[in-house]
């Protein structure tokens, strides 16, 4: 499955993001993941239309108002799963 796969840094654990992040995910359709790493960063695979995707990736740099979004790596990867809706991981 074509998917999004993004990497978010800047202050953006222990602000809500990932919660905001599902939140954006449901209004534009898509279905994944989002998830805290170690380092500070959070992890999102997004699976959808292709354009809502790209919408998605524009909203993830802005993020909820007290975060502090740095940088958005996102890459179009082949994913072996297909999700049927969208979760916050650990």
């Amino acid at each position: 499955m074509k998917s999004l796969h993004c990497i978010v840094t800047g202050k953006v654990q222990g602000v809500y993001y990932r919660s905001w992040a599902f939140d954006q995910a449901q209004s534009l359709g898509l279905s994944g993941w989002a998830r805290n790493l170690d380092d500070g960063k959070i992890e999102i695979l997004a699976q959808g239309d292709e354009a809502q995707a790209e919408e998605f990736k524009k909203r993830l740099r802005q993020g909820p108002s007290l975060s502090r979004v740095e940088d958005v790596q996102a890459d179009w990867i082949d994913y072996e799963k297909t999700y049927s809706s969208f979760e916050i991981r650990g």
